[in-house]
């Protein structure tokens, strides 16, 4: 069975009501053709604003993150129950600035996955090496590890989407190239063959979500195993609907 292409855009800590709304509402008719699924994972607060802007449109909501609990006394956290009731899909896990910058690890990684799939969200799972990981040749460790530890206790690997994200691309304006990407995104689905099944591996989507943009996204969604992006800085910009339309 043909994977469908997913483009996912990571608005990180950006956007207002305001600013978000108006981005929305230029992008719809600019991806009303689109063969591919659409998805714009959006700060927390602004869940309920831009699903409401994106109704009756291709583009789906997602979450940036949320707790592995079901409830409890997490302050400032957000359960998966929570992003149901706005009818969020899909949710973020383990992006590397999650990782980077508050401690996220493959255990709680792994605990949210399971969280996620429990309340039958669609968890976008972000694995990826940095440059002295990969300078050091340690790059299939690396992912290895991540995809062990983090889809650990999973049942269905079908229920989920991999983002492979190499650290030292993200924000840098660097990108891999086509054959980089497509020989990484290859190992990943190797390894998924290896901890579930080929039938299985095969038919998970994996996205590549370093730096792609409407410049590079021709080449890297020609390559077999890449079946889409998670899209940063571009998903902020108008820009983002030359990559939803990367088959025209």
């Amino acid at each position: 069975m043909a994977r469908k292409a997913f483009i996912a855009g990571n608005w990180k800590m950006n956007m207002t009501v305001a600013s978000g709304t108006k981005l929305i509402t230029e992008l719809k008719p600019l991806v009303k053709e689109a063969k591919c699924d659409v998805c714009l994972c959006v700060p927390a607060i602004l869940i309920p604003a831009m699903t409401k802007a994106a109704k009756g449109s291709k583009i789906k909501i997602g979450a940036e993150n949320m707790h592995w609990a079901a409830s409890g006394a997490y302050t400032g956290e957000i359960s998966a129950d929570m992003l149901k009731d706005y009818g969020v899909k899909y949710v973020i896990i383990g992006h590397s600035e999650r990782r980077q910058y508050f401690g996220e690890n493959n255990d709680t990684v792994n605990q949210r996955t399971l969280a996620a799939l429990k309340c039958e969200l669609t968890p976008i799972v972000c694995i990826g090496e940095t440059l002295s990981e990969r300078s050091a040749g340690d790059t299939e460790k690396v992912l290895s590890r991540q995809l062990e530890f983090g889809l650990h206790g999973v049942e269905d690997v079908k229920q989920l989407v991999i983002a492979y994200e190499p650290v030292w691309a993200i924000g840098t304006g660097q990108t891999a190239t086509d054959e980089q990407a497509q020989e990484t995104i290859k190992f990943i689905r190797k390894k998924l063959s290896k901890m579930f099944n080929v039938k299985d591996a095969n038919r998970v989507r994996i996205l590549y979500g370093g730096s792609m943009n409407a410049g590079n996204c021709k080449g890297l969604m020609a390559q077999p195993d890449i079946d889409g992006g998670l899209i940063g800085g571009a998903s902020l910009k108008l820009d983002f609907a030359k990559i939803v339309n990367f088959d025209k």
